[in-house]
């Protein structure tokens, strides 16, 4: 630990943690950015000129015993998670991994035994719990769901109507909007994505869905057309359902995801993390907005919120199309959440702050990806106790 910030050790230096993790540890008042390891010379070059990284390595097992070394983050494929995980609870050292875990159930059943049998703090990148519009969806919607209020204009037609089980039982839609000509070939390799995207993205949402439907999933139903339009159900044990659908046919001029949660006569609707919009909610606000990451057009849109977001987006696609550069497009992208994930990791292995996203919520999540990927496979509904 260097002047009380933890030093960290990325594991894997590709893409996703040049463009997150690595930047993120660098920057972070409760991090140093110590050691980056990886195979690439091309990769390690860039962790050490552009991002200052205080050490390269390529020998990961010899990274994980360095006694400088505070906590792990290990960005690799899941090809190497278990093996780095097994060495890192040894060492007692902490552990930050991206999702998914692993590509068969029996790593992932090994990986949670490891981290439950060491007690080492660890957390999986499910990065959209730690996102601010999503934590304050969720609190506002477990309120709501735990101690309801109502409105006095909720009309009520008769007041002498019977009682029912399922009043007030909670629902979930998530909708997910992505284009599969920004996906990098990897995902059409078997070799390494062997369940597609049902596996590789669904768990952050079926990890949502678990964390808003607060309950137990006992069986999911899903349908899908190759690897590019999935729709999902999942039941949960107090009768909870949410229902998801991911497409890959869609576009990045609209926003990437939308959550409407609604139980109590209310309705909770995080759209696109950078705007809440609630009802029947006496005390909450209609319209909560959030501030954007890397806005390039902070004189476009100045309403904030999702129109704002629609107005930066099109001057930004404008740009794209006007300079002849595609990567223009993208400006003002939401807090999906990967900073303050670190962060409070951080301060959970400093006894701080309560598990980011534990090992067994993270196992959870991927055990309902599998039952989907089994029920699309078999054309039924799986029970999550099958998997």
């Amino acid at each position: 630990m260097k002047n009380g910030r933890l030093n960290f050790a990325v594991i894997g230096c590709g893409a996703l943690a040049q463009g997150q993790h690595i930047p993120n540890i660098a920057n972070s008042p409760k991090t140093v950015l110590h050691t980056c390891c990886d195979l690439s010379d091309e990769s390690l070059k860039i962790c050490k000129d552009k991002f200052g990284a205080l050490n390269i390595a390529k020998d990961w097992k010899a990274v994980i015993s360095n006694p400088e070394i505070d906590a792990i983050c290990l960005a690799t494929t899941e090809k190497l998670r278990l093996p780095v995980i097994e060495l890192a609870a040894q060492y007692k050292k902490p552990v930050y991994v991206e999702k998914p875990l692993a590509t068969t159930l029996e790593e992932v059943y090994r990986i949670q035994n490891v981290v439950n049998e060491s007690g080492i703090p660890f957390c999986v990148g499910h990065n959209r719990r730690s996102s601010p519009a999503m934590i304050e969806a969720h609190r506002i919607f477990r309120s709501q769901m735990d101690a309801p209020k109502h409105p006095a204009w909720r009309w009520n037609r008769e007041p002498d109507r019977p009682v029912r089980s399922d009043d007030g039982i909670a629902s979930m839609n998530v909708r997910i909007n992505d284009d599969w000509y920004s996906w990098k070939s990897w995902v059409f390799d078997k070799t390494q994505a062997p369940h597609g995207p049902m596996l590789f993205e669904m768990t952050h949402f079926t990890d949502l869905c678990n964390w808003f439907m607060a309950s137990a999933p006992v069986e999911v139903f899903a349908m899908e057309t190759g690897m590019l339009n999935h729709a999902i159900i999942i039941k949960y044990a107090g009768g909870e359902i949410a229902t998801l659908n991911m497409c890959g046919n869609g576009s990045f001029g609209y926003p990437k995801e939308l959550y409407e949660m609604m139980g109590n006569g209310s309705v909770v609707v995080c759209d696109h993390m950078c705007e809440i919009r609630t009802a029947g909610i006496p005390d909450a606000p209609q319209v909560i907005k959030f501030p954007f990451i890397n806005d390039k057009h902070p004189g476009v849109g100045t309403c904030g919120g999702i129109n704002g977001w629609l107005e930066k987006k099109a001057a930004a696609c404008h740009d794209a199309e006007a300079q002849g550069n595609q990567l223009l497009q993208f400006t003002a992208e939401p807090d999906k959440g990967h900073l303050h994930a670190l962060n409070n990791f951080a301060d959970q292995i400093n006894c701080l702050h309560d598990d980011v996203c534990g090992v067994n919520d993270a196992v959870m999540a991927t055990r309902v990806a599998f039952a989907a990927i089994k029920s699309a496979g078999e054309n039924r509904v799986v029970k999550i106790s099958e998997v």
